[in-house]
């Protein structure tokens, strides 16, 4: 049975930002209220640690955040520092450590309900990222034993270069990332990068994953997969200009964790970026991802043949 991490903590005030994230609880509710999940289908999490963040970042870059200081490792976030805002990215960062673990201790399907901050570097932040939880979230699992090679699909429509530079000497943890290419980031390398141009349709987009990932999915055969699943791909963006519709990002959910379900692999998702001018188109990109998973998750769980 599919679980979902999220907290009322997740929500923090970075002012008059594109980061909406008021997202978060509009898709709890969104949730509840279309019937998608119960109460008691939603776990709450607890905040990453210290310990587990140096794991990924460095002790000086830990220490600048947690003491709300704009130096040059925190500043190019791009976003405004605070205690609330450190303390929601630390349980939204906790969120996706939970989430990864619950998918792989009970073999199925998981969402946080926030993450996906995959532009943090180890001493800097950077594009709204103040911790790179996706890093996090793989790192932790193979600290702790449970798992050995695991991959990262990055659908957001930045690269992950933070998360590629992570794992650039770890051949057991296969990054990919389909993107728009000619935006910010400056790129990273990923184990694979399809960089798409702008104004790339649907049609496009979802063949070029279809074909890509499966092939990855075969030659690297992970134990685990995290899911990067930005609703920023979207038409109405105001960060890119792929030309994907809401039934397009539907269709990519549906790829990516079938594929994950078919291969028996359990896997976690995380919500990344999403700057539609509407945050209901937001909200409604990331309740289809849901529900993607909700209706994939019981298929892991009876094994590949059910």
């Amino acid at each position: 049975m599919a679980k979902f991490i999220y907290s009322r903590g997740y929500w923090c005030d970075v002012g008059a930002h594109v980061f909406r994230t008021e997202k978060y609880g509009l898709l709890h509710d969104k949730m509840l209220e279309m019937g998608l999940a119960r109460p008691d289908d939603f776990v709450e999490p607890k905040p990453a640690s210290r310990r587990d963040l140096e794991l990924i970042h460095t002790p000086e870059y830990v220490g600048d955040l947690f003491s709300n200081r704009h130096t040059m490792r925190t500043v190019r976030s791009e976003m405004p520092i605070s205690r609330q805002i450190v303390e929601a990215f630390a349980l939204g960062a906790g969120g996706t450590v939970l989430a990864c673990r619950l998918a792989v201790a009970e073999h199925t399907f998981t969402m946080n309900m926030a993450g996906g901050f995959h532009h943090a570097f180890p001493d800097w932040a950077e594009g709204f990222c103040y911790i790179n939880d996706v890093a996090l979230g793989v790192a932790k699992l193979r600290h702790d034993g449970l798992i050995r090679k695991a991959m990262v699909v990055d659908c957001d429509l930045h690269q992950g270069n933070g998360t590629a530079y992570m794992f650039r000497d770890e051949p057991d943890v296969f990054t990919f990332s389909i993107h728009e290419e000619y935006i910010y980031p400056v790129k990273g390398q990923s184990d694979l990068d399809i960089g798409l141009p702008g104004s790339c349709s649907g049609a496009q987009y979802l063949a070029e994953l279809e074909e890509h990932l499966l092939d990855a999915l075969e030659t690297h055969r992970p134990e685990f997969v995290l899911y990067v699943a930005g609703a920023d791909p979207y038409r109405e963006d105001m960060l890119g200009t792929l030309m994907l519709e809401i039934e397009d990002l539907k269709r990519r959910d549906e790829i990516v964790l079938g594929a994950c379900a078919e291969r028996d692999l359990p896997a976690a998702a995380v919500l990344a970026g999403g700057y539609a001018p509407l945050v209901e188109d937001t909200v409604r990109i990331h309740y289809n991802t849901a529900a993607a998973l909700v209706a994939l998750s019981d298929k892991v769980a009876r094994g590949p043949d059910a």
